[in-house]
């Protein structure tokens, strides 16, 4: 039955003139039928850049209004509509709007886990990859980040300037198990715990590095280690098996994120098929938020 699904798959993807994008928390079967698997700012890249008509996004909602964001005269397909991310649903542009009148000298930035419309009232978007660029770039002493306050703390403690960090979490992230953490450091001694800094503080005094997804393949790619502790959404596992399969991984911390895996080969065949869910923003949203997610690609992490 899945090698019908991705056979299927492919020939509606060559006839719809598609891409396929998968984030790396996506299921395993979801990132081996996709053209590029990346986080955030790698697929948002290759979405701004891609010469396919059609994108295919396999991730959460605001990964593909981003897509759109850069890319409107595309089509953009969620192939399952109810994607969401609840550190994205935790800010609106109303309180944001009140915390720039707190602080009127500060610049807005954003991590890119945020809604379409918060995005156009902020100054630029980033993501844990290129977040302390980002910080660092902007032309001003002050920055409010917002709304992941985890990453905001992280980044709060590499730069000088003053920031003001949004009180918001990822709750796959947040309430990463650390008991569990340390039981996999115990059985595994020789390995090293990469962690997310989405997660909690006390986990990054545990890690061995604290890194985005972008980085922790890096990390690997540079290490002599043999064996790692994944401290991240377990999609991110799969992917690093493929990538490195001379190399040994585990999860950590029991991160599970229930939005990343809605999306089936079922839900991308009939989203090629049907042409739908689109993404769609309004004009004046999508036009005003385009500067500070431009910036984000622009910025290296």
């Amino acid at each position: 039955m899945q090698n019908k699904q991705i056979s299927e798959i492919r020939n509606l993807k060559d006839e719809q003139d598609a891409v396929i994008l998968a984030h790396s928390y996506q299921p395993p079967e979801i990132q081996d039928i996709a053209d590029h698997v990346g986080d955030s700012l790698e697929l948002s890249r290759i979405a701004a850049s891609t010469e396919s008509s059609v994108i295919v996004f396999c991730g959460v909602k605001f990964m593909a209004e981003t897509a759109h964001i850069l890319s409107p005269e595309k089509t953009v397909l969620l192939p399952e509509p109810d994607a969401g991310c609840p550190l994205a649903d935790c800010i609106e542009v109303p309180a944001l709007k009140s915390m720039q009148e707190l602080y009127p000298d500060a610049l807005t930035v954003l991590y890119v886990n945020s809604p379409a419309d918060v995005k156009a009232e902020s100054y630029a978007c980033c993501t844990s990859a290129n977040a302390l660029a980002v910080v660092e770039s902007a032309p001003s002493d002050e920055i409010i980040f917002a709304p992941d306050r985890n990453l905001g703390t992280f980044i709060s403690r590499q730069s000088d300037k003053t920031i003001h960090i949004w009180n918001g979490a990822c709750r796959s992230h947040a309430i990463a198990d650390l008991q569990d953490m340390k039981a996999r450091m115990e059985e595994w001694p020789d390995a090293e715990l990469l962690v997310h800094p989405e997660t909690p503080p006390a986990a990054w005094e545990l890690a061995h590095a604290v890194l985005g997804t972008g980085g922790m393949i890096r990390y690997v790619g540079e290490s002599s280690v043999e064996r790692f502790i994944i401290g991240t959404e377990e999609g991110m596992v799969y992917r690093l098996r493929k990538l490195y399969p001379d190399r040994v991984f585990t999860t950590g911390g029991n991160i599970y994120c229930i939005n990343m895996k809605k999306i089936t080969l079922q839900k991308i065949s009939d989203s090629l098929r049907e042409l739908k869910p689109v993404i769609e923003l309004d004009p004046r949203t999508r036009e005003k938020a385009f500067a500070a997610v431009a910036r984000m690609t622009e910025v290296t992490g």
